[in-house]
């Protein structure tokens, strides 16, 4: 059998990416990658990659893996449920701390709660070719590892080790706080290309994520946004998080499979900060706005950064006691009600 990863299963939909393909959209070819880029550096952290390598990005429902090498290390960030079976019954298993799984293991990874997207990191990471610098799937174009698709049932994805460290598991001290609140924007490029009004009523609004919610971006229902004139402009370039609003007055926020040039005025620009938060929304999640100048936008991000860095300071070895995480974390330690932890792993 060959050594890597079998996909018994693939899972609702699951695709290869790491932080992007950059320098390339003046040929048309977006930056993919992670949706969420802090799940995927949190992900690879516990299992002792570099931020950057590549993951199996995990939409809604996670595939069923089967371990075709002697021994891996593997972690899955974000609230999932996992089981791993050894060739008997399926044991549920934590998810945000790493694992270690031997030849013929299998891996279920089962529905993703509370978002849309998880990550699941394999110690030393995929044995792929990169495309234009990248590990990144972009199916519209074919770009990417298995060209671009997700990979079927029947593939095997190799791995650089056949055989993980000797090393204890590890899990976070505590969990990644993604903020909460209004998603935070920095107005235009072409503000002036709207109403005073609609400027206001973006800022004022509550907005319904619709179906139409995918790598490529977020539309959105609720208040309309009215054009000084027209809603076309000049084709110019595209960024993450960048708010589109065409003729309808219905606002699109671009997300990681972005086209490179669009010809819609935008009201305003997603901070890079808030950027990992709408790769984790569900249709039907609502959102608000707030306006951010350049500088409070850089400042927020830098102070994101510290936190991520703490938090991956601050791995810990998983507990020999096998104490459920959630339920510490939820815990009433002040008062000394400790009840929550059981002391038993899920």
């Amino acid at each position: 059998m060959p050594n890597g990863l079998e996909i018994i299963h693939p899972g609702l939909f699951t695709t290869i990416q790491d932080l992007g393909r950059f320098g390339f959209q003046d040929l048309g070819v977006p930056p993919s990658g992670a949706l969420d880029t802090i799940g995927l550096r949190l992900a690879n952290a516990l299992v002792g990659n570099a931020a950057g390598e590549a993951c199996l990005e995990i939409s809604y429902m996670g595939p069923v893996i089967r371990v075709a090498v002697d021994s891996v290390r593997i972690a899955v960030s974000g609230k999932v449920r996992l089981a791993i079976a050894d060739g008997g019954t399926p044991r549920p298993v934590d998810s945000n701390r790493s694992h270690r799984l031997k030849r013929g293991d299998t891996l279920t990874v089962g529905a993703v709660d509370g978002a849309s997207t998880a990550y699941l990191a394999i110690e030393g990471g995929f044995a792929l070719a990169p495309v234009m610098g990248s590990l990144s799937s972009y199916g519209r174009a074919g770009l990417g590892p298995l060209g671009g698709r997700p990979p079927a049932a029947g593939t095997i994805l190799p791995l650089r080790l056949a055989q993980c460290r000797d090393a204890e598991d590890v899990t976070f001290a505590k969990p990644m706080d993604y903020g909460q609140g209004p998603i935070r924007v920095v107005l235009g490029p072409q503000a002036d290309a709207f109403t005073q009004d609609a400027v206001a009523t973006l800022l004022a609004s509550i907005y319904r994520v619709t179906q139409e919610a995918d790598r490529m971006g977020l539309r959105l229902e609720g208040s309309k946004l009215a054009h000084r004139a027209s809603a076309d402009i000049a084709s110019d370039g595209l960024v993450s998080g960048c708010i589109q609003v065409p003729g309808s007055g219905a606002p699109i926020i671009v997300l990681a499979d972005h086209q490179t040039v669009g010809g819609y005025a935008k009201i305003a620009t997603v901070i890079s900060a808030d950027l990992p938060r709408l790769g984790r929304v569900v249709p039907g999640t609502s959102l608000t706005f707030a306006a951010q100048s350049v500088a409070e936008a850089e400042a927020i991000r830098r102070a994101q950064e510290r936190e991520i860095e703490r938090l991956i300071r601050g791995i810990i070895p998983v507990p020999s006691t096998g104490v459920d995480l959630d339920a510490l974390y939820g815990a009433d330690l002040i008062s000394g009600m400790v009840d929550a932890v059981s002391g038993q792993g899920r």
